[in-house]
């Protein structure tokens, strides 16, 4: 069986069918879809989830709890609920590019060290693009997007975590890292960068995968108190991301990406300004 796909849910309507009609779009039908409301989706949001579930054609269930558990309690259980399948992790907030998933799950399937992969970001931190560390617009593209990252080398460099616009976890190096802590960290975000510091720990691999894209409309949000955890248990941590983001490793990859963009999106153009001829009239019956 394939990954499923994890969606908790927030409380933006608006961001939420963006989500859904990306997700239709960009992922194969018949994907494994699961819908998790920790009690955040309004009356909205349940309208839009329901008229979805009836169109869609992915295979999605949609759970609401009766009162909220916490972000980072509430994903944890479902992480646990999915043991033994690798889960991909979408913010709620973000648009994935068609093949998104399809090239997570290529990544994982040519390097089984590889715990967690992480797609390119227009706000996605270390893996932002196509200006590192910033909150670039979201691409008007796409499709184009797509096109051009699929044809990167994949080459799956080491990140210094993953991010949580979107993440495919592996099964097995979860169960092996122990899952989330949910009593130290009271947002995804660092919940996450501590995961996957455990299972760096443990041998496994934290890389981005260059071949696919999610977009976002900013970056996660921290919660109070977080970091000063993280950076109590993971000492070095603060060190290495501040050398990623001055040393730049992903800078010729990025401009990689920014040639393939432009390229898949120039023949169109040019299409436009030199339109194909008319079709030759039908021969005359014999």
């Amino acid at each position: 069986m394939g990954a499923i796909v994890l969606l908790p849910l927030g409380v933006d309507d608006a961001a939420l069918d963006r989500c859904l009609a990306a997700l239709d779009a960009g992922t194969a039908a018949g994907t494994a879809i699961w819908l998790a409301d920790d009690a955040q989706a309004g009356p909205r949001a349940q309208a839009v989830i329901e008229h979805w579930l009836a169109h869609t054609p992915l295979q999605a269930e949609y759970t609401r709890r009766a009162r909220p558990l916490g972000e980072v309690a509430h994903l944890d259980e479902m992480l646990r609920a999915c043991e033994g399948l690798d889960v991909a992790v979408l913010a709620p907030d973000s648009v994935p590019a068609p093949g998104w998933l399809q090239q997570l799950e290529a990544c994982f399937a040519r390097d089984a060290a590889i715990a967690t992969a992480t797609p390119w970001c227009n706000a996605g931190e270390t893996t932002a693009w196509p200006r590192l560390g910033e909150i670039n617009p979201v691409p008007p593209d796409t499709t184009a997007l797509a096109q051009a990252c699929a044809a990167l080398p994949a080459l799956h460099p080491e990140l210094p975590s993953a991010v949580t616009h979107a993440v495919l976890v592996r099964a097995n190096a979860r169960r092996r890292a122990g899952g989330l802590d949910a009593d130290s960290y009271g947002g995804w975000n660092t919940a996450l960068i501590d995961l996957s510091l455990r299972m760096a720990g443990l041998g496994w691999r934290n890389v981005l995968c260059e071949n696919a894209f999610v977009c976002r409309d900013g970056e996660a949000a921290v919660h109070e108190g977080d970091l000063d955890v993280l950076g109590t248990r993971w000492p070095g941590w603060a060190p290495r991301l501040a050398d990623f983001l001055m040393r730049d490793p992903l800078h010729d990859l990025r401009a990689d990406l920014q040639r393939g963009v432009q390229q898949a999106i120039m023949p169109r153009a040019q299409g436009d300004l030199f339109p194909a001829p008319p079709a030759p009239p039908p021969e005359p019956a014999a």
